[in-house]
């Protein structure tokens, strides 16, 4: 399994992006994705996954209500909407890919995608908030 982040950019504050994850040889039907991001000199950070059984969603407290996972399985792609984009929203953006649901872990007193387990990084897409 390899995946493809795709879809980053510059934008102003305020602005949206619309990601892409894609793969070759599989069907992304089949598992659970992930959405990652990493900041220079910040940990990564596993902000929204979708599950492959049921499609439920969940989103990182840094993201919820402004980013948005769905799937298209006609074109075997899983996207991340990312509205009203803030600064610290910029960094490198990666998609994986889990067997079974979606995986979390408590980081302090916030839920994020746990990355152990997950599988099929590939470059990620870079992301770029200024004025």
């Amino acid at each position: 399994v390899q995946l493809q982040a795709s879809g980053g950019g510059s934008v102003q504050p305020g602005g949206s992006l619309r990601l892409s994850c894609t793969g070759s040889g599989f069907t992304l039907d089949d598992y659970t994705i992930g959405w990652f991001r990493q900041a220079p000199g910040k940990e990564r950070e596993g902000i929204s996954c979708i599950d492959s059984s049921d499609g439920r969603t969940f989103y990182a407290d840094s993201v919820k209500g402004r980013f948005t996972i769905s799937r298209d399985n006609a074109k075997n792609t899983v996207f991340l909407q990312l509205d009203s984009l803030k600064p610290e929203d910029a960094a490198v953006y990666f998609c994986a890919a889990e067997v079974g649901g979606c995986s979390l872990r408590l980081h302090g007193t916030s839920w994020y995608v746990d990355p152990v387990g997950m599988h099929g990084w590939g470059k990620g897409t870079l992301v770029t908030v200024s004025s």
